[in-house]
């Protein structure tokens, strides 16, 4: 190792605090790196400097907190596209919570350490770990990754919004966003949690108990919430009563064996409805909603009414077979005693 230690060029192991200025001797040299992956950025050790991370280790020389290795492992280091690296996106839900579910690693920084379990109990962790949907998000993708650090108040709509741009924009123009602005609410938290985000589901809007417009409104909060809140209800809860509806009728006629093409079309409308309605929930106006409702109801009878039609039309038909069935068999005997008494006559 002495004579190794002579070479000009030789670098021993660099120390916590080191690592991130070692690997960016690289992976900040555009030219450099052009040569090896011109796809990859440059910008790493920048974006680690305004971090959670990068601040505690390189001004406050905090060496508990994550450096490049503490991600990216040191020898087997590998593309996030790789199944078998820790920045996988199924994989880095581990790598972050190696110290982020650690209660005594943690404790210093009085942050919560329940986010690897909340996130695999939520409708995103679902989708990524059991459902393998490489498409949702992972700690990354509203965390960052080098320039990691918690959501502010109020650009969490704009985190969310990368993905639920149309409700992100719904929101925004709500009567909801200036309050949350002046009373620095967190947006999309407040209704949705942030790790543990469940599945959204018609009984988070209303009025009842259960709801979730209770948990800040009132009936007699001055405001317009309330009756904002049971009108949207009612009509996506009518809504989802007429798509039921129209369900099982069209069901029915699909297993008879009709031609429910044009049907089973217009159902889709009529999920499409459902689901358009229950997303203007986030722009908090009872009339856009009852409107896209309305128009989902529509097309929910309609489906009904041809689906009940193709029914009656087969009920007719086994009606008609059955008497042309008993006609036929009734002329086949007339024939037949018929000749039987023709023959009689001949002997």
């Amino acid at each position: 190792m002495d004579d190794v230690r002579k070479v000009s060029d030789y670098r021993g192991i660099p120390s916590h605090t080191q690592v991130p200025q070692f690997c960016a001797r690289c992976h900040s040299d555009a030219a450099y790196m052009r040569g090896h992956n011109p796809s990859l950025p440059t910008d790493q050790l920048d974006k680690y400097r305004t971090s959670v991370h990068g601040i505690l280790l390189l001004t406050k020389n905090d060496t508990k907190v994550a450096n490049c290795v503490s991600c990216h492992s040191v020898h087997e280091i590998g593309d996030a596209k790789m199944p078998h690296s820790s920045t996988h996106p199924v994989n880095l839900i581990e790598t972050c919570g190696k110290c982020h579910s650690d209660p005594e690693y943690m404790r210093e920084y009085r942050i919560p350490t329940s986010q690897v379990e909340d996130y695999k109990a939520s409708v995103h962790g679902i989708a990524l770990l059991e459902q393998n949907d490489l498409g949702a998000p992972a700690c990354n993708d509203c965390h960052s990754n080098h320039g990691a650090a918690p959501p502010g108040f109020n650009s969490l709509s704009a985190v969310c919004g990368n993905c639920h741009a149309i409700e992100a924009d719904l929101f925004n123009g709500s009567p909801h966003k200036p309050a949350f602005d002046e009373n620095e609410y967190p947006m999309c938290e407040s209704c949705h949690s942030n790790h543990r985000i469940i599945k959204p589901h018609e009984g988070m809007v209303g009025i009842d108990e259960k709801a979730i417009c209770v948990e800040c409104h009132s009936a007699d909060d001055g405001t317009a919430a309330f009756e904002t809140a049971s009108a949207m209800a009612d009509a996506i809860g009518q809504l989802i009563t007429a798509h039921r509806r129209a369900d099982s009728v069209l069901s029915e006629a699909i297993d008879k064996g009709m031609m429910t093409t044009d049907e089973e079309f217009r159902f889709k409308e009529v999920s499409q409805a459902l689901i358009q309605a229950k997303t203007l929930v986030h722009a908090f106006n009872a009339d856009s909603v009852a409107s896209k409702a309305a128009e989902g109801i529509n097309k929910a009878d309609s489906v009904v009414a041809n689906s009940a039609a193709l029914i009656d039309e087969y009920h007719f038909r086994r009606k008609g077979l059955g008497f042309a069935t008993l006609f036929i068999t009734i002329l086949v005997v007339a024939l037949y005693l018929k000749i039987r008494q023709i023959e009689r006559t001949a002997e």
